[in-house]
């Protein structure tokens, strides 16, 4: 079946209460058996249930299912955010001494939490992630993972995906990449090699800024049998879905950043029209790129659909549309501020992937705490603007952001 399709009858493939079409909320936390071992094989991981709400539910496991059937993996776990699925992976499966390779691109929140881990004991080396070479130069004996995003965020490079795929393969490395800007419509990051994918369910998947949530989802492609960070409680059962049981089990068990019911919902309703949204946002972005690309009061366009952008060959070979995140560097002359508030239609807002075009200014918001060398490094300039296009009509965001240019 094609994407939407096979999204759209997720939920009814599987067992729903009553003849429901969707996965009804199912608020209860606690579960009950009548047999008393029945509950002790749940929990001991002999038999599928629900043993408590922090771990389990049966809305959020419908969406996890929808999510799974999108990246084509496995298995899938929910999180409460996009930055808890990140950090409770990276809190189960290593341990103090080892190593990460990251991009030296990565999104902010990204960033602060690499080196939290590092003020903690986990050493990671931020690199030039869109040459592979940059990777394996930083690869010492202790590295067990390597992460990255497809598309970075503000300023849009593309990691080399496919060589870093091919490099963990040969030297047994736990691959990470993060799909949100993409999302699973634009790219199956499994393609790539990805031994697990995560996603931000905030942002394209759900869609609609109404719920926060995140995902892991394992690929299958991990040999977790040779990953020593397995600890031996959790090397039971199927060889594939080792790492992910420690993530749910030492992640999200541990530590709670539990995905409610009401939030899975919601994303899960929104996940239908991932790929309507997708193809409007992305065919509206392409049209905003070309017009910033010719306008006399822009310095800069950072977009992978436009030639002129290092990585546009990947954007056209990898990727289903280029992505609806852009960024424009204004003159010198004008104001990114006054810019901004010039804009009627276009909200000044944080989040991403919404249906509304939104637009922020990145040096002096989400990447100010940074730093000035840091931004200097990434190449973000204080007038940088980034947008998240929507899905108005492409006529009255080239109306909006012409008038707001003048």
């Amino acid at each position: 079946m094609g994407f939407s399709s096979k999204i759209l009858h997720a939920d009814r493939r599987f067992e729903i209460e009553h003849g429901s079409v969707h996965k009804p909320i199912h608020t209860s936390v606690a579960y009950t058996y009548n047999d008393s071992r029945e509950l002790a094989r749940v929990f001991q991981g002999k038999q599928a249930g629900y043993s408590y709400g922090r771990q389990v539910n049966p809305t959020v496991d419908a969406l996890q299912k929808k999510i799974s059937l999108m990246e084509d993996g496995l298995a899938s776990i929910g999180f409460a955010t996009g930055m808890s699925a990140i950090g409770t992976t990276i809190f189960s499966l290593l341990r103090a001494g080892d190593h990460i390779v990251t991009s030296q691109f990565l999104f902010g929140n990204t960033n602060s939490l690499f080196q939290s881990f590092a003020a903690h004991g986990i050493k990671v080396s931020f690199v030039d992630a869109t040459d592979v070479t940059n990777v394996e130069a930083a690869l010492t004996a202790e590295t067990k993972l390597v992460f990255t995003e497809t598309i970075a965020n503000p300023r849009t490079q593309i990691s080399d995906l496919y060589r870093i795929g091919e490099l963990c393969r040969q030297r047994q490395l736990l691959y990470v990449v993060d799909n949100t800007l993409t999302s699973p419509y634009l790219f199956k990051a499994k393609l790539a090699g990805a031994s697990l994918v995560i996603n931000s369910l905030t942002k394209y998947i759900g869609g609609h800024a109404n719920a926060l949530g995140g995902s892991v989802t394992e690929t299958g492609l991990f040999e977790w049998q040779a990953f020593e960070n397995i600890y031996d409680s959790y090397r039971v059962g199927e060889p594939g879905l080792w790492g992910l049981n420690q993530i749910k089990k030492k992640g999200l068990r541990d530590f709670g950043a539990t995905l409610s019911a009401e939030a899975a919902h919601h994303l899960s309703i929104g996940s239908d029209t991932l790929a309507l949204r997708m193809d409007r946002a992305c065919d509206n972005a392409g049209k905003l790129a070309v017009f910033f690309e010719d306008h006399a009061r822009v310095k800069k366009v950072h977009y992978p659909g436009l030639t002129g952008h290092p990585d546009y060959i990947r954007s056209r070979e990898w990727f289903r549309y280029p992505g609806a995140i852009l960024s424009i560097e204004l003159e010198d002359d004008l104001d990114c501020f006054d810019f901004l508030n010039s804009l009627d239609l276009v909200i000044c807002s944080s989040n991403l992937g919404d249906t509304r075009t939104l637009a922020i200014p990145v040096a002096h918001s989400i990447f100010y705490e940074a730093g000035a060398d840091k931004r200097a490094d990434m190449g973000i300039a204080d007038s940088l603007v980034r947008f998240s296009v929507g899905i108005e009509e492409s006529e009255d965001l080239l109306m909006d952001f012409e008038q707001a240019l003048a």
